[in-house]
Order: structure tokens, then C-alpha cells, then sequence
């Protein structure tokens, strides 16, 4: 029993050293970002994202929590997600020149603000597994911006909006989690992640359908929850 549990303690931390991992992703990706090798920062936080993807499930399997309580899983992962999510993409947005000079650092400072109280809050997510507000997913919409290539200004408009969209009281519903519509959504989560690896292999510059593949799924994904009449209640 004593090998057992020791056993099961090491693939505790082996998971948690995994979810940590991302951290390592993170500034591969803030490098990339300091010398403007874009489509690599997405490389990077692509394979974050894989990793913050699975790592809960094998911990859920591996029954971590309960095999190493003194380090929280959770936190652990929002610290990673802060870097990846936050600070990386806000780096981008200051490097590529996304928006107006004079208003690079205010926005990036609303960004890091605003998200910081988000992963802050202890009821962002809902009960249906939902997220209250735009869940500060600064790296898909940073790399979005990129791939749409829009004016400065208006970026820092779409920037100015989704730090307002923050702490509104909709629902963005969780593709994995939704229970209606659910087979659609997850046909067009596909199609988003298929589009999304072509614009990186294409050095964020992809032909048309592709740029139209990615704001087509992007509209649906970001609005479903609000069609459906999902609010924070």
C-alpha cells in the first residue's frame, strides 16, 4: 500500500509539473512575441492550449486534489492561464502595433486590469458551465486581430469592447459544456481550430476563406449563448 500511495503522489506532481509546463510554453511565446515572430507566439500557446485542455481531465483521473491537497490544481492553472491568455497576448498587441501608439499602453493596462479581477473572481464560471462575461480570452481575440488585419483604430475599439464585455451579464457558454445545440457547436469549434492552424501555417496571413471560415465560427461561438438567452442570474 505504501509503494501504492507513494506511486500515485508522483504521478500527482507529475500532473501538476505538466499544468506548470505551460508556464514554459508561456514564455517560449512571450520571446517569440519581444522579437515579432508572430505565427510562433500561436505555436507556443497552441500547445498551451492543448496542455490546459487535458490536464484537468487527467487529473480528475489520477485523483490529484485528493493525493496532494497542499497544491491546488486550480490555482495553479490560473496562474499558468494568466501568463498564456493575458500577458502574452497584450505583448503581441504592443510589439505588432495592433493599436494606436498613444493608446498601446492604456489598453494594455485596461487588458491586465480587467482580466486580473477576472481570474480573480470566484463566480466566473456558472453553474451550467458557462463563463460570466468575455473570458479573457486575450489569445484568440489578439490573434484574431492579427489575422483580420484591421486598422489600429479599430482594434482598439474591438479591444475597448471586450474589456467592457468583461463583466457584462452574459453568459459565454463553454463549446465542451453547452448542452443545447451541442453537436453544432462542436462541428464549429472544428471548423474554427482547423481554420486557425491553416492562418498559422499561412504566417497569419490566410486566403480569404479561410479569414472568412474564422469570423463566421467566431461570431457563432462568441453569440450562441447570447441567442440562446443565456444571462449570469
Amino acid at each position: 500500500m505504501a509503494n501504492e500511495d507513494r506511486g500515485g503522489i508522483a504521478a500527482a506532481v507529475a500532473v501538476h509539473m505538466f499544468t506548470a509546463s505551460g508556464a514554459v510554453l508561456g514564455l517560449l511565446a512571450l520571446v517569440a512575441a519581444s522579437e515579432r515572430r508572430f505565427a510562433a507566439v500561436f505555436v507556443w500557446l497552441g500547445l498551451a492550449l492543448v496542455v490546459d485542455g487535458i490536464d484537468g481531465t487527467i487529473a480528475r483521473q489520477l485523483r490529484v486534489a485528493e493525493r496532494l491537497p497542499r497544491f491546488s490544481g486550480e490555482i495553479l492553472d490560473l496562474v499558468v492561464d494568466y501568463l498564456t491568455y493575458v500577458v502574452v497576448p497584450v505583448q503581441v498587441l504592443i510589439q505588432a502595433g495592433l493599436v494606436p501608439p498613444p493608446l498601446a499602453w492604456p489598453l494594455a493596462a485596461a487588458i491586465l486590469v480587467s482580466s486580473a479581477f477576472y481570474f480573480a473572481d470566484t463566480e466566473m464560471k456558472t453553474p451550467g458551465g458557462g463563463f460570466r462575461g468575455f473570458p479573457a480570452i486575450w489569445n484568440v481575440a489578439v490573434f484574431l486581430i492579427l489575422v483580420f488585419g484591421l486598422p489600429p483604430a479599430a482594434n482598439a475599439v474591438t479591444v475597448v469592447v471586450l474589456v467592457a464585455a468583461t463583466f457584462a451579464p452574459f453568459v459565454f457558454v463553454h463549446p465542451f459544456w453547452m448542452e443545447r445545440l451541442r453537436p453544432l457547436t462542436l462541428g464549429v469549434l472544428a471548423v474554427w481550430m482547423v481554420a486557425a492552424a491553416a492562418a498559422v501555417v499561412a504566417d497569419l496571413a490566410p486566403p480569404w476563406p479561410v479569414s472568412a471560415a474564422l469570423a463566421l465560427a467566431t461570431l457563432y461561438l462568441g453569440l450562441v449563448g447570447i441567442v440562446l438567452g443565456e444571462r449570469v442570474r
